[in-house]
């Protein structure tokens, strides 16, 4: 994978965070209390039922692909600064 520009993290970061709420919505936790519990093995009652298993393995990769570009981002941010990184002209 190319390493992408801090602005698009940020896009890409904005992206996954409303897709994540969807399921944070709908089962009633945030993200990292799902990712915690499921990595415990605490959600395994769950997979008996089909949609709940599906949701909950897309939830899984969503998340995990969340926590790369955020360690992404912060790798970014320590290696350059904000002042180096912050873009002066809008993109849109």
């Amino acid at each position: 994978m190319k390493k992408m520009k801090l602005y698009e993290l940020v896009a890409e970061i904005k992206l996954i965070d409303r897709r994540l709420t969807l399921y944070e919505e709908k089962y009633g936790v945030l993200s990292e209390d799902f990712y915690k519990a499921l990595m415990a093995g605490d959600l395994s009652e769950y997979d008996e039922y089909d949609e709940t298993r599906t949701d909950f393995s897309r939830w899984k990769g969503i998340y995990e692909t969340w926590l790369r570009r955020k360690e992404a981002y912060a790798g970014l941010v320590r290696e350059h600064g904000v002042t180096e990184l912050l873009r002066l002209q809008p993109s849109y």
